[in-house]
């Protein structure tokens, strides 16, 4: 399994700020899910930069990105997200915001998208620690399972006796 963390951030791009937020997703994937290889990526909160990483990181199983996902002038990887992926997966940013709701009322201001380009699932994460923290958390345990799916596996239903 291979995934990317994007950093989306004009301050941690310029080196105005050490990026705290993709190491520690790094730190919990590596943790929880070891047998995922996993890639960084800094960039600027730049559209084109944007598509760019995510067209870099195609062929990857996730992709997941910090920051740009509040109500901010600059804060827009949920509209890029959106336009770049092929369907939706509502219930992963829902779940997301319902446990960090738990955490922090700010989260229903966060506004980050999950969705699926290709075999390749794309999910935004807020930029701060304890978000990232969380949201790994979150979406760890169904990250095989999603990866299987995806690839047409695990389809197997069981038939039920009537």
């Amino acid at each position: 399994m291979k995934a990317a963390v994007i950093t989306i951030s004009d301050r941690a791009s310029k080196g105005i700020y050490e990026d705290k937020s993709g190491p520690e997703i790094v730190s919990i994937l590596k943790e929880s899910v070891p047998e995922c290889e996993v890639e960084t990526l800094i960039i600027p909160d730049e559209r084109e930069e944007i598509l760019a990483a995510f067209r870099k990181f195609s062929d990857y199983d996730f992709i997941f990105t910090t920051g740009g996902t509040g109500i901010g002038p600059r804060d827009f990887t949920p509209e890029v997200t959106q336009d770049y992926c092929d369907k939706e997966l509502p219930g992963i940013s829902e779940t997301i915001r319902a446990f960090s709701y738990k955490e922090t009322q700010s989260a229903m201001l966060s506004r980050g998208y999950s969705g699926i380009k290709g075999n390749t699932i794309i999910v935004n994460f807020p930029g701060s620690v304890k978000a990232v923290r969380l949201c790994t958390k979150v979406v760890g345990p169904v990250m095989k399972h999603a990866v299987k799916m995806i690839k047409g596996e695990g389809h197997e239903h069981k038939q039920g006796k009537k």
